[in-house]
């Protein structure tokens, strides 16, 4: 190679060299919370977690009811058409998921305060990427005592209308079973009542 092909060599590797750290610079740069910068991170943790972020839908804009069925983590069947009339809190969870155990305790006692002033409010798990064994285990270790679905390879959770992306997910269906609200990431009990209390006050 002559000393001008050298030259051109080494001026082409330094401006890919720069165009790297540029690209590199940018992408630091972006939320490290966001799903793209999780899915870049490489941190193997095989999941994309939520930043509590709240999606209010009003009842004009809400999609079709969901059909949400399976079979729980004791092997009982489960169906939405047995809540009929009723709001319904679906939260996504897995054992594995640090967000998850910390929202948990929220969840449990929002399901306590709905039953003990009567209100006609449901609340479903679906239990994600783990054994209805490993579950249930989690379930009673930390005492919560609403029902969750088994994973089942995903299938109850693609009734979701694809707005359980993260985990944790916790969505607010209305009466009819359309999704009212959504929060992605972990919920705390004041924030899902609240959630909760405006579906109840529709008309």
């Amino acid at each position: 190679m002559g000393d001008l092909d050298r030259r051109s060599a080494l001026r082409w590797g330094s401006a890919a060299l720069a165009g790297g750290l540029v690209a590199s610079l940018a992408a630091c740069s972006e939320d490290p919370n966001s799903v793209a910068g999780q899915a870049r991170a490489g941190d193997r943790k095989n999941y994309v977690s939520g930043d509590g972020t709240i999606e209010r839908l009003a009842p004009g804009n809400r999609g079709p009811a969901v059909r949400l069925a399976g079979t729980t983590l004791e092997g009982e069947p489960w169906s939405i058409e047995g809540t009929a009339g009723a709001v319904l809190v679906v939260n996504v969870w897995g054992s594995w998921c640090p967000p998850c155990i910390e929202e948990t305790p929220d969840l449990q006692k929002a399901w306590e305060q709905v039953q003990a002033d009567g209100l006609e409010v449901e609340f479903i798990g679906l239990d994600k990427m783990e054994s209805p064994e490993t579950g249930l285990a989690f379930q009673k270790a930390n005492r919560v005592t609403y029902p969750s679905l088994a994973y089942d390879g995903g299938l109850p959770i693609l009734a979701l209308q694809g707005k359980a992306t993260a985990t944790p997910s916790t969505l607010v269906l209305d009466r009819v079973g359309r999704i009212a609200a959504r929060v992605s990431g972990p919920v705390t009990t004041s924030t899902l009542r609240a959630l909760v209390d405006d579906v109840l006050a529709e008309a």
